[in-house]
């Protein structure tokens, strides 16, 4: 079997890069793009900011703290959207077998590709060029022979980097990554690991797989593979949506029914726009509560048929929060999901669809 060529393209703080590109006085200052208000959250940093330790999903009061000199914009997300398309299309002029993973980073397989270039690191490189012509932005590239190592190598020159791990140079690479840079291991599990006495790529490979399935479960599996630079998993061109949520933070904490009532119904009618607009259906009706001490429940019911009732949909929501009263706390964030279409069974978890600063 011939080795494949993956490439992994990161943009380099795409939404703050674009605020900077399109607004001259960002430029060369420590930027966020986020919410200003007391619960906003930073959605990107600027590299400028992230000096200070400001970075993505940070509580905007704190990282105005850490840099007081900090400028906070509200989220463009129609301009980002746009300029992801742009990018995108690059990408297809290249392979089809793309995989999206958010606006600004995707897997492409380019080991059969449209222009017939036989390396997959003269590809990346050239990408990179036609984005900076393209959108003025900067993208970083890892090429590997699988998704795990080409992730992994996109995020060790940022900004602007390139990066290529060869066959022959795997081992000797994951051996010596932290294990906090291994994709996949988020910092819960990393503090799991040291506890056992695993720091690096190395620490890991020494472990009986035995030993990872028994505290990781089926992820111990996957651990066990990458430490071997073992990763099988196809670029995956299609996505099926399996389902389809809206959420809102609160400004203040809520606790009275009424007050709760209607800020159901206004996440509700968007979402039901979106439902019809995309024309997905389904059975399971998710209602997500955020207490005010950030504690989360999730609370559902699957109903015999795919919801076409806007008003099914909002009476089965406005019980479930009914049924949670007395509540536990104040509540800070609530979300309506649906999921479970026909093709499918089992639980699904709601899949966050847009970002509410």
């Amino acid at each position: 079997m011939d080795i494949r060529k993956i490439i992994h393209i990161d943009m380099d703080a795409f939404y703050a890069s674009i605020e900077q590109r399109d607004f001259p006085e960002y430029r060369g200052k420590p930027l966020a793009v986020g919410g200003a208000g007391a619960r906003g959250v930073v959605a990107a940093a600027s590299y400028e900011a992230r000096k200070f330790g400001v970075h993505s999903a940070m509580a905007t009061l704190t990282a105005k703290k850490k840099c007081q000199d900090l400028i906070i914009v509200p989220p463009r997300f129609n301009v980002y959207k746009q300029v992801s398309r742009e990018i995108m299309g690059i990408f297809y002029t290249y392979t089809d077998k793309v995989e999206p993973l958010s606006l600004d980073e995707a897997f492409l397989d380019v080991t059969l590709n449209k222009k017939n270039i036989p390396s997959a690191t003269y590809i990346a490189r050239e990408i990179k060029s036609l984005i900076k012509e393209q959108t003025t932005l900067t993208a970083s590239a890892g090429v590997s022979f699988n998704k795990f190592l080409a992730k992994v190598a996109s995020d060790i020159q940022k900004p602007d980097g390139l990066v290529v791990i060869k066959p022959e140079d795997a081992e000797k690479f994951i051996e010596a990554l932290e294990i906090e840079k291994f994709y996949g291991i988020g910092k819960a599990t990393a503090e799991r690991m040291h506890k056992m006495g695993i720091y690096t790529g190395k620490d890991l490979k020494e472990r009986p797989l035995e030993d990872l399935v028994k505290v990781f479960g089926k992820n111990g599996d996957f651990f066990y593979k990458i430490a071997r630079a073992q990763d099988d998993r196809e670029v995956e061109t299609e996505s099926i949506r399996k389902s389809y949520s809206k959420e809102q933070t609160f400004e203040t904490d809520v606790d009275d029914l009424q007050i709760l009532k209607e800020r159901i119904e206004k996440i509700a009618v968007p979402l039901w726009k979106g439902l019809n607009r995309t024309g997905f259906k389904g059975k399971t009706i998710t209602l997500k509560i955020k207490y005010a001490d950030f504690i989360q429940v999730t609370r559902s019911r699957t109903l015999p048929r795919p919801v076409d009732d806007y008003q099914l949909l909002l009476s089965v929501v406005v019980e479930l929060l009914g049924n949670e009263f007395p509540l536990r706390d104040k509540i800070r964030l609530l979300g309506i999901g649906l999921s479970n279409t026909e093709e499918e069974s089992g639980d699904i978890k709601p899949q966050q669809l847009t970002l509410n600063l």
